[in-house]
C-alpha cells in the first residue's frame, strides 16, 4: 500500500524509479492532502530519475551535512548557537528558495537587535553553507551573493604593566595565577583553562596546544618564559591532570563576579578576559618582537591578524621619517637637496 495511516497521521511507502525505498510521514491527518503529498513526491522522484532533474535539498539537510563535515572545528559550538537563531527564519526552505533578498531580510532583523559584527557572523555562516552546497556538494547551481554590513574599526584594548600588576593584586589566587600565565603566554582562554600536565615539559620550559585544540586547527608551540614557569611551578601537586584549578576542580570560566570586582577595584574599565591576549601581543610588539614571530607565537593563521598591533611599535619607521626633518635637511656631497 502506497499510503496508509499510523495513528492520526498518514504515511507514504513506495519504491522510487532508481530503487530507493521511500517510507516517511506526510505530517498531516488529512487524507486528501496526504495523497497529494504522495503524488507530488512520486512525480518529483520520477523526474529526477528519468529526466535528470536536480534533487531539491532543504536548509535542514544542508545544516546536518555542514555540521557533520565541520565537527573538527573548534568554533562549532558557536556555529550551533548561530544556527539555532537562524532556524525559524530558514526552516523548511529549499536551498533554491534562499535568495539574496531573503538573506538580506534575515540580516536586517539581526542588525536591528544587535551590532553589525553580530549580524555579519550569522550572514557569513549562511554564505559558507550555501557556497559549500554549490561548489562541493553540487546541490545548487550557484550560491547567492551575501553582502556584509560595514563594521567600525575596533581599537585594540590592552593595559600597561602597572595596570596589570594592580589587577593581579586584586584577583583571588587562582584567577591571578591563570591571568599571569595568560599575560606571559598569550594563550586563548579555552587553551589556558584546559591546559593539562601532559602538555607541559617543565624541564625544557615548553608547552604545546594540540591541533584539535587550536582555533586554526594547527598545533601551537608555547615557550614558557620565567613568569610562566613561576606560575606553572606553583600549580604542581594541586591536580593530577589539569594545571589550573579552584578548590580541586578545573577552572572552566574565569569571567566571574570575582574577575569583574577585581577590575573595578583596579580601576580598569572595558576590559575582557580575552584582552589579556591583546595585552600580551601589544607588549611583544612594543618590545620589538617581529610580527612574523608574534604570528607563530600566537597561533594566528594570517599575518593580517597580527598587523592589528603594528601601530604600537612605530620605531622601525623613525629612520625614514627623519629623512625629511626641517632641522636636519638632507645633504649630498655637501649640497642641500631640495625635497619635492
Amino acid at each position: 500500500m502506497s499510503i496508509y495511516k499510523r495513528g492520526q497521521v498518514w504515511w507514504v511507502r513506495f519504491t522510487s524509479p532508481n530503487g530507493q525505498r521511500i517510507h516517511q510521514s506526510t505530517e498531516t491527518a488529512d487524507r486528501q492532502a496526504a495523497q497529494e503529498y504522495h503524488d507530488t513526491l512520486k512525480a518529483k522522484l520520477w523526474r529526477e530519475s528519468k529526466l535528470g532533474d536536480r534533487p531539491s535539498y532543504s536548509w535542514e539537510q544542508a545544516v546536518v551535512k555542514w555540521l557533520g563535515e565541520t565537527a573538527h572545528k573548534a568554533s562549532q559550538k558557536e556555529d550551533i548557537k548561530l544556527l539555532r537563531w537562524l532556524d525559524p527564519h530558514l526552516r523548511g526552505l529549499a536551498l533554491t528558495a534562499i535568495t539574496r533578498e531573503k538573506i538580506r531580510q534575515i540580516g536586517d532583523i539581526k542588525r536591528l537587535a544587535a551590532s553589525p559584527a553580530t549580524a555579519n557572523r550569522h550572514l557569513a555562516l549562511i554564505r559558507s553553507i550555501l557556497r559549500r552546497a554549490a561548489r562541493e556538494w553540487e546541490w545548487i547551481d550557484q550560491a547567492p551573493l551575501v553582502r556584509l554590513y560595514p563594521e567600525p574599526a575596533r581599537r585594540i584594548r590592552w593595559i600597561t604593566r602597572e595596570q596589570a600588576e594592580r589587577l593581579l593584586s586584586e584577583l583571588p589566587e587562582h584567577l591571578a595565577a591563570l591571568a599571569r600565565f595568560s599575560l606571559a603566554t598569550g594563550l586563548r582562554q579555552a587553551n589556558a583553562t584546559g591546559l593539562r600536565w601532559d602538555q607541559i615539559d617543565v624541564a625544557r620550559a615548553v608547552a604545546w596546544i594540540h591541533a584539535d585544540q587550536a582555533k586554526n586547527g594547527k598545533a601551537i608551540p608555547v615557550p614558557l618564559n620565567p613568569d610562566a614557569m613561576a606560575v606553572v611551578r606553583e600549580q604542581i601537586g594541586k591536580h593530577p591532570a589539569v594545571v589550573f584549578t579552584f578548590e580541586g576542580r578545573p577552572i572552566l570560566q574565569p569571567n566571574t563576579k570575582a574577575w569583574r570586582k577585581a577590575l573595578e577595584r583596579a580601576g580598569i574599565e572595558n576590559f575582557r578576559w580575552h584582552d589579556l591576549r591583546h595585552t600580551w601581543a601589544s607588549w611583544h610588539v612594543q618590545a620589538g618582537t617581529p610580527l612574523h614571530v608574534l604570528q607563530e607565537l600566537g597561533g594566528w593563521e594570517t599575518p593580517a591578524m597580527v598587523r592589528r598591533y603594528a601601530h604600537l611599535a612605530p620605531e622601525h619607521l623613525a629612520e625614514h621619517a627623519a629623512r625629511i626633518s626641517i632641522s636636519a635637511p638632507n645633504l649630498h656631497h655637501g649640497k642641500l637637496i631640495a625635497i619635492k
